[in-house]
């Protein structure tokens, strides 16, 4: 890798984002994310070229369509530097290795599949089931290793299952949908069972305080519905980079 690797990956790392909004655009609706061309949500128009550099169009068109000046959403030009920020992050941390590539691939999952949780409160299928066995064919020549990515998919599915499971038993009504079930499993193809209990405690805590801020701000109630893919999203991120050393001093306080 040459000193100029951190400026294309990131670079590289802006075109994927605008690919990945085609992604969670499209997706949801259940449209092909390959054909037609980008188009004005708003009025249709085709987007040329040059309307469609990442980041920098945005702002040079001060976030408007140059055909119809319909406002063009600032989450577009946010998951373009997310997903830049996490492919340079995951550099930083692994270097130039194999291992690197699963990664990126599963960070472009977790921010698709984080923006559409947030935004329809669904987890798609297309994401989640092909990441499952990616994330598990990967391991069988990388880390995790296929052992312990086989007991994060079944651990991860299985433990939001059981806990889906008892809420709608004692409850009558659901607490959890099968998408959280089948991403958490994602989440153990790619990174093994130890970093799905990292992932599921970093995830529930995120999501508590949450809960707890938007009750005290009146703006929600116990049964407030929030998007739990989310939240997993998040506790994956932090489990790519830095799951293994959150393990490692959590154990050491026990010797």
């Amino acid at each position: 890798m040459t000193p100029l690797a951190p400026f294309l990956l990131g670079a590289f790392g802006l075109v994927v984002g605008s690919f990945l909004n085609v992604c969670i655009h499209r997706i949801p609706r259940d449209e092909s994310i390959v054909w037609p061309g980008s188009r004005c949500p708003a009025c249709g128009a085709p987007i040329r070229w040059f309307d469609n550099i990442p980041v920098l169009s945005y702002f040079v068109l001060a976030g408007r369509c140059r055909r119809c000046r319909a406002r063009i959403a600032v989450k577009y030009p946010l998951v373009e530097l997310a997903t830049m920020g996490l492919f340079l992050a995951h550099y930083w941390m692994l270097g130039a290795q194999p291992l690197l590539v699963v990664r990126l691939l599963f960070s472009a999952a977790l921010i698709v599949l984080f923006v559409i949780d947030l935004e329809h409160q669904i987890l798609p299928n297309r994401i989640t089931l092909p990441g499952i066995a990616v994330g598990f064919v990967a391991s069988l020549g990388l880390w995790p290793g296929w052992r312990d990515s086989l007991l994060g998919i079944l651990l991860g599915g299985g433990i939001l299952w059981a806990i889906a499971e008892a809420y709608f038993r004692v409850r009558r009504e659901e607490g959890l949908g099968m998408g959280d079930v089948k991403m958490l499993a994602m989440i153990g193809a790619f990174l093994g069972w130890q970093q799905v209990l990292v992932t599921l405690v970093l995830s529930s805590a995120a999501g508590a305080l949450v809960g707890v801020a938007l009750m005290a701000a009146g703006r929600g109630t116990m049964k407030y519905a929030l998007p739990f893919g989310t939240f997993l999203a998040l506790g994956a991120v932090a489990s790519s980079l830095v799951g293994s050393d959150l393990v490692a001093w959590y154990v050491a306080l026990y010797r």
